[in-house]
């Protein structure tokens, strides 16, 4: 299933918007090792950051 790109964009932010207040929040997370409840966070925001370039670069090609 093919999402819009709108709603790619929005889930994406979000994602930025929640790793960032919980690093903001952590006392545990490191850059190179996140805690329990960031992990998860960071992963997301990667997996969706991905997919989002990949919109990009398929809409410039």
């Amino acid at each position: 299933m093919t999402s819009r790109p709108d709603d790619l964009y929005r889930r994406y932010m979000a994602a930025y918007d929640a790793t960032w207040q919980h690093s903001r929040t952590c006392g545990e997370c490191r850059p190179d090792q996140p805690c329990e409840t960031g992990a998860p966070l960071d992963e997301r925001l990667a997996r969706l950051q991905g997919a989002w370039l990949q919109h990009l670069g398929t809409r410039r090609s």
